[in-house]
């Protein structure tokens, strides 16, 4: 394995941003101080005072494999992530077969192993009929189980009463869930349909998918959660209502205590909002939607606050082919995972939140919310999941540079004033600001439970 030395960084850790040089060893970190003095046959790279930030821990992603690889897989979404500075991921159980017991579990740990650049994690996922797997599941091989409270992919929405509860009082690792209510989703879709036809204008989707059909859910889940003193984390918060059912405050307290119900969003709600319909059209179609302008501030004041804990990408991949058929048949997602970082951090640039503040959110709580053991943190010890941020870079989005198999990203035409110089995972040098570099590397997460 490469040693490593990074001199004339400026490191972002833990509320901190500081000068350092950082030692890498044998995959991990193995000093942090003021100045180190380099050894014989030791790398050393001259950060000249750039960013170096822990690895991005993206907990909320779909990158289509077992089942739909024509969209993208383990080979080639981690690469992406890779060039963007995320050096882990957390993949969604939606696939085809979908994630529903521990066989399929560890199916998917096999295929990605050797391929994906990142370090890789998976979601056990939860149906009407599949509480058994549910009770039997090793908290140690997953972060948690994925619920689909709203409309889902073949057999994974979850509606029924009694399972729901089962499964809330149950479950021995956190539950994750999308909230959407199904039954005023179908209600708004026959509705628009007899306005519209099949020709539904795309900026009606977050009215179809609308605020109280996501209000409503929301309040289901934590009631369940209250009632059954679940660990819960909600995923992709859109709208300002929502936001007022989550505390603000620290995700872990002084006292050590993390929060048991917790909140995310994601980045397309921050940089997104209703009127970009009218420019991108299919190209922004998710769920849950893009509601307004008002949200978009609203959700961007709460992670400055805390009220939301986690921030992530749910990128999930279509081809362009699909993306431009007609609202009723182009499917919903966006490919984010290569630009997430680099969004982020222009949201710093603009002044909403501190950089310490979104380490946090995309380094730290990740790891911190899902007990992934050794890594999300620069300290001394930790494998050596790193990223180095040129602050004024910058990046022009344009379709040459892309990564994903899909071959477009909604930011296309973009700038954004950062530039990754640098990513390494597990300690070896995975992109150097332009190309990826090496083999695969990524490792299969633990979960320290």
């Amino acid at each position: 394995m490469t040693d490593t030395l990074i001199v004339n960084a400026q490191l972002v850790n833990e509320g901190r941003q500081f000068a350092a040089d950082l030692r890498i060893h044998a995959g991990r970190i193995e000093a942090i101080a003021p100045s180190l003095t380099a050894r014989a046959n030791e790398t050393v790279i001259d950060a000249a005072g750039q960013w170096l930030l822990p690895g991005v821990i993206d907990a909320q992603v779909h990158f289509r494999e077992p089942g739909m690889e024509y969209k993208g897989g383990f080979d080639t979404e981690p690469a992406a992530a890779v060039a963007g500075g995320v050096t882990s991921f957390l993949d969604m159980p939606n696939t085809r077969p979908p994630t529903l017991d521990n066989a399929a579990l560890e199916d998917k740990y096999r295929l990605a192993a050797g391929r994906s650049r990142a370090n890789y994690g998976f979601y056990h996922g939860a149906s009407n009929d599949n509480l058994d797997a549910i009770r039997r599941i090793d908290p140690k091989t997953t972060p948690g189980l994925k619920i689909f409270m709203g409309a889902s992919t073949g057999n994974m929405l979850v509606d029924d009463p009694k399972v729901l509860e089962a499964m809330f009082a149950e479950c021995p690792t956190p539950i994750i869930t999308h909230c959407e209510d199904t039954p005023m989703i179908e209600a708004a879709m026959v509705e628009a349909r007899n306005i519209y036809g099949d020709d539904i204008p795309i900026d009606l989707h977050g009215e179809i998918r609308s605020r109280f059909a996501c209000i409503k859910s929301t309040e289901l889940a934590i009631s369940l959660a209250r009632r059954c003193g679940t660990s819960l984390h909600v995923l992709h918060i859109t709208t300002a209502e929502e936001l007022q059912l989550f505390e603000p405050g620290p995700l872990v307290d002084a006292n050590g205590k993390m929060k048991r119900i917790t909140a995310e969003t994601c980045i397309h709600f921050l940089h997104f909002a209703r009127p970009d319909y009218a420019r991108l059209g299919n190209l922004i179609k998710c769920n849950p939607a893009i509601k307004e302008a008002s949200d978009r501030a609203a959700i961007i004041r709460a992670v400055a606050e805390d009220r939301v804990d986690v921030l992530a990408t749910d990128h999930a991949p279509h081809t362009w082919e699909e993306k431009q058929q007609p609202y009723m048949s182009a499917p919903s997602g966006l490919p984010l995972v290569q630009d997430f970082l680099l969004c982020a951090l222009q949201k710093v640039r603009d002044g909403h939140f501190s950089l310490p503040h979104l380490v946090q959110k995309i380094c730290h709580a990740p790891a911190q919310r899902f007990d992934i053991a050794e890594r999300g943190f620069l300290r001394e010890g930790y494998a050596a999941d790193l990223v180095l941020v040129d602050p004024d870079g910058g990046t022009d989005i344009t379709r040459e540079r892309i990564l994903a198999k899909c071959g477009w990203s909604p930011f296309l035409g973009e700038r954004f004033d950062a530039l990754v110089a640098a990513t390494f995972v597990n300690g070896e040098f995975a992109w150097d600001g332009t190309n990826l570099i090496g083999a695969p590397l990524g490792q299969r997460l633990r979960f320290a439970r």
